[in-house]
């Protein structure tokens, strides 16, 4: 069952490699959206959960275990995460990176816990009803399981680009935003899917499957950081269950 989950963005620039010279300086904006994400996967590992699963939108569904590698190379950039051939899309390259730096993953694991980790690509453009089974799913593989769901929120959000803002995009995050704070899995799982093209939302589908993971689960939720540096909208959220009294 579901006992802890994440929620962070996936921007290449998270990874101060593709940064490049300013990689030790990084605008305060992503540091804190960074930090942020640190912060919430080193939660993750402190629920000491059996299975830590990321999650990330896809151009299929497609499952991979740890060693699987991703690159940057799409954007111009020669970085890679992991060895072997990069096969991991964006999100899930992001995601085993952040991971990585938390000391998860393939040749590592957790202080005191052997974590398995499983990384999920949930097709980009898939169903609620899609999504919602997968997090079910996932919840299912182990006594306690951890969900990192990789997902930039709207991009419509830029004024200063014509044809880019959209007077919805501000409503829509703060939303989204509002349920991760609330730990609100029926509010994410009624998000309709015909606006992640018209708001350029990626995050989407992976939040849903979060959703689907958490059906029936008391969580309590904590929004660590919400940014829009470059008009896309990154948020970071953490999920945990309620502490005895």
């Amino acid at each position: 069952m579901l006992t802890a989950a994440a929620v962070c963005p996936h921007p290449p620039l998270l990874i101060p490699a593709a940064i490049g010279a300013a990689a030790s300086d990084p605008p305060p904006a992503l540091r804190a959206v960074r930090d942020a994400c640190d912060l919430a996967v080193q939660a993750l590992a402190a629920a000491e959960p059996d299975l830590i699963a990321v999650i990330g939108g896809g151009a299929a569904d497609r499952e991979y275990d740890a060693t699987a590698a991703g690159s940057l190379s799409e954007f111009g950039v020669a970085v890679t995460v992991g060895e072997g051939e990069p096969v991991l899309p964006l999100s899930l390259t992001v995601g085993r990176w952040l991971l990585g730096r938390a000391g998860i993953g393939a040749g590592a694991q957790a202080p005191g816990h052997g974590q398995q980790v499983l990384l999920e690509a949930v097709h980009q453009r898939a169903s609620a009803d899609d999504c919602l089974k997968l997090g079910a799913a996932i919840a299912e593989r182990a006594p306690r399981v951890a969900l990192l769901a990789m997902g930039d929120a709207s991009a419509r959000r830029a004024r200063d680009t014509e044809g880019v803002s959209d007077p919805r995009a501000q409503d829509y995050d703060d939303e989204v935003a509002e349920a991760l704070a609330a730990a609100d899995a029926r509010w994410l799982g009624r998000l309709d899917p015909a606006l992640d093209g018209e708001l350029m939302v990626a995050g989407r589908a992976a939040w849903q499957v979060l959703a689907g993971a958490a059906a029936g689960t008391r969580m309590c939720g904590r929004l660590r950081c919400m940014a829009n540096p470059y008009g896309v909208t990154y948020l970071v959220a953490s999920w945990e269950e309620p502490r005895a009294d």
